[in-house]
């Protein structure tokens, strides 16, 4: 017997007897017979409640999640029965339905304070929905996990007072039901999408780093549990893919963590697998995720089928979308990292909505797929170790979260217009992974360079400037409207009386935007003809060495140019950078 049969009487769904008890934020499991499709509400020092209050929403959905068959990975595995009891089953927390308006907004504000602290959003949280619940709910939850050893390759536990490092492993492992026909169904599977999560000490920020599964690295020697519960040190490998590190030679995730540790440096405390299977049973589970498409997709290897704009989808399109990469960018796996980024952006922002976070139903059913869909490391093998954790990673906010890749350079042994493996870029990936360590948000590094660049532009409009006859310049058309530096240098000539200024046509090359270069010794010059012209201080680009004699400064016209005497008031547009937080949409491209 377990909490989907306990109590049941006239096809009463089991999820109408789990009730949110607002001390203490869980939900617990009410086995009274009379319990019903309601739940009395709480004793008071004002008494009972009123005749025909009513506590606790009745729920009619099914809390249980079907999930295919489990999907094998190399290693040992264990099934982990209840180890404790869990929160009691029998506490009375309802909520009465009726009472004064002002009580009943203060209990519903609490409701979703706690209800959004007790859930986080990642990966990892999916398994913390009723890990506050009844005993027997635990135990079936405990029942589901399955764990491989990590092989002392982890660092033996998070700890709430210090940062957390997960490992988020995508296998490309072909068992389970309705995966056999993707093609290399016979292989073991390979470490083909990593992610590892850090989140800071004091909880304020979090960093997703992707892993490229073409990165040619070392895997260093694994020490690997065998099914017998033997242990066998699996011999490393130079110069090779870093997918290989999960499945070929009988190496388990353990090796995987090993591996990042040699790349990063970084000492990581657990790793979580997901499959084929993972995907479309927890996307199902939270009823889709929502992705945007910049261009319409009809991907026949992977099978997506979509028009361009906003979507919801889960099951296999979700499984579709994760595996499409001819159809992004530049048809390789950096393209396709993106696209799997965008997409755990969407399905965290779907965790943390209130549309999942407010319903019993829905908590129940990630619980239920959760557990089942991902094989975690043999030290969170039990609900309540999941709950804390869950609980650790659930504290930073979504803006905060960044998801970045691995700084790679193409490789340079490898033939030009064949190349298929990437190398790590030594100077930015040391710098990536030491603002990792030391725990640097890079949505606050962002937000210190553009602070430290506006502070440089704004002291360059800063000082003398120069009388217009004094102001030497020669234009060039980078880009602006056709006939631009004429019109501009009869403006200049015409109107502002800046005589020293010359026509040059078209610039060797086009800029993205207007740009004025000038030398240290024109800088008074500078900042009059920016006056003059309204141009911005990201246009200044000063020079390091004096001008000699007459020389002038170059002015380039760019696209954001309108005409002559009509300020610029910045870029045409933003510049393209390769972070996304995950409280944002983007649409792949």
């Amino acid at each position: 017997m377990d909490a989907q049969s306990r109590g049941r009487a006239d096809d009463i769904d089991p999820a109408d007897q789990w009730v949110l008890n607002p001390q203490t934020g869980n939900y617990e499991l009410r086995l009274d017979r009379s319990a019903g499709h309601s739940v009395g509400a709480p004793r008071t020092s004002g008494g009972a409640p009123r005749a025909g209050e009513r506590g606790g929403a009745t729920r009619t959905a099914s809390s249980r999640a079907d999930a295919p068959g489990r999907t094998d990975v190399p290693g040992q595995r264990t099934r982990r029965s209840a180890r404790g009891a869990g929160a009691s089953g029998g506490a009375d927390g309802g909520t009465p339905a009726g009472g004064p308006g002002r009580r009943k907004r203060k209990q519903r504000k609490s409701r979703k304070k706690k209800v959004l602290l007790w859930t986080g959003g990642t990966l990892a949280l999916l398994m913390v929905g009723t890990a506050g619940a009844g005993y027997l709910y635990y135990e079936h939850l405990n029942s589901n996990i399955t764990s491989i050893s990590d092989d002392g390759a982890g660092t033996g536990g998070f700890s709430p007072d210090r940062a957390i490092n997960i490992l988020l492993i995508g296998t490309d492992k072909r068992t389970g039901e309705g995966n056999s026909g993707y093609g290399d169904k016979n292989s073991p599977g390979h470490a083909d999408t990593t992610v590892l999560l850090h989140v800071s000490k004091d909880r304020g920020n979090a960093t997703a780093l992707s892993i490229p599964r073409d990165l040619i690295t070392d895997i260093p020697d694994c020490q690997t549990t065998q099914e017998d519960g033997s242990t066998k040190v699996i011999p490393g490998s130079r110069d090779v893919r870093f997918n290989v590190s999960l499945g070929q030679s009988g190496r388990t995730p353990s090796c995987t963590m090993r591996t990042v540790t040699e790349i990063t440096g970084i000492q990581i405390d657990h790793f979580m697998v997901a499959d084929f299977n993972a995907v479309k049973t927890l996307t199902s589970a939270v009823e889709g995720v929502p992705i945007c498409l910049a261009k319409p997709v009809n991907d026949k290897e992977s099978g997506l089928d979509l028009p361009e704009g906003e979507h919801v989808i889960e099951g296999e399109q979700a499984l579709a979308f994760v595996r499409t990469r001819k159809s992004f960018g530049n048809s390789g796996d950096l393209d396709r990292i993106k696209v799997q980024q965008q997409f755990l952006s969407g399905l965290m922002r779907k965790l943390k909505s209130n549309d999942t976070l407010t319903s019993p139903t829905k908590l129940f059913k990630l619980a239920e797929a959760g557990t089942k869909a991902l094989t975690v490391d043999d030290k969170i093998s039990d609900i309540g170790k999941l709950r804390d954790l869950g609980l650790e990673l659930g504290k930073f906010d979504m803006k905060n979260l960044s998801f970045t890749t691995v700084p790679v350079l193409d490789n340079p042994d490898e033939p030009v217009g064949r190349k298929a493996t990437v190398v790590l870029n030594e100077a930015k990936a040391e710098e990536l992974f030491a603002a990792v360590k030391n725990d640097v948000s890079l949505t606050e590094v962002e937000a210190q360079k553009k602070k430290a660049a506006k502070t440089k532009q704004d002291a360059l409009l800063k000082g003398s400037r120069a009388e217009a006859s004094d102001v030497r310049v020669d234009v060039f058309n980078g880009g602006g409207p056709a006939g631009s530096a004429q019109r501009t240098l009869d403006w200049l000539q015409n109107s502002e009386g800046v005589l020293k200024s010359s026509n040059k046509g078209n610039a060797p090359a086009d800029v993205a935007a207007t740009q004025l270069e000038y030398a240290p010794n024109q800088a008074d010059q500078a900042r009059k003809l920016a006056d003059l012209m309204g141009l911005p201080a990201s246009a200044l680009k000063p020079g390091t060495e004096n001008a000699e004699g007459l020389e002038a400064m170059t002015l380039t016209l760019g696209p954001d140019f309108q005409g002559a005497g009509v300020p610029i008031s910045g870029p045409a547009k933003a510049p393209q950078v390769e972070k996304v937080t995950a409280d944002k949409q983007v649409c792949a491209q």
